[in-house]
């Protein structure tokens, strides 16, 4: 499976010109198209996920030890306070997670628009399927 740099980025949530960068700093392998477009090996494409993901992963040592290893880092768009409850909304690249949590931790976590935050997603279930390009 070859991508284009724009499908590339969208996949990496970084710009298009990272990509090309990358390409040209040769940390991403790409072939030329006949009519000169950088295109993308999908595997190579999957290693540099992976490794911008640890870069992440490992970035500030002043991280607190957790045992979740699907950690989502992003700012936090929208808190919906009731009586007892807090729906909190975080936008972590291109995905947006949504998780309900008690108002008394989004209260004293501070959680409001703005704020960066971290989802920590551990599930018994996830699913997950092949997703075919147009």
């Amino acid at each position: 499976m070859r991508y284009r740099v724009s499908e590339a980025a969208a996949l990496l949530g970084v710009s298009d010109d990272t990509v090309r960068r990358w390409v040209d700093a040769g940390r991403l392998g790409s072939t030329r198209t006949p009519s000169g477009r950088h295109e993308i090996d999908g595997v190579d494409l999957a290693r540099l996920a992976q490794e911008v993901a640890d870069e992440q992963a490992t970035a500030g040592a002043d991280r607190a030890r957790h045992s979740a290893r699907n950690r989502l880092r992003g700012i936090v768009t929208r808190v919906v306070r009731d009586g007892v409850m807090a729906q909190v909304e975080l936008q972590a690249g291109p995905f947006r997670v949504v998780s309900l949590i008690s108002r008394e931790a989004a209260d004293e976590l501070g959680l409001e628009p703005g704020v960066v935050a971290v989802a920590s997603v551990k599930a018994t279930n996830v699913a997950v399927e092949h997703v075919e390009r147009p």
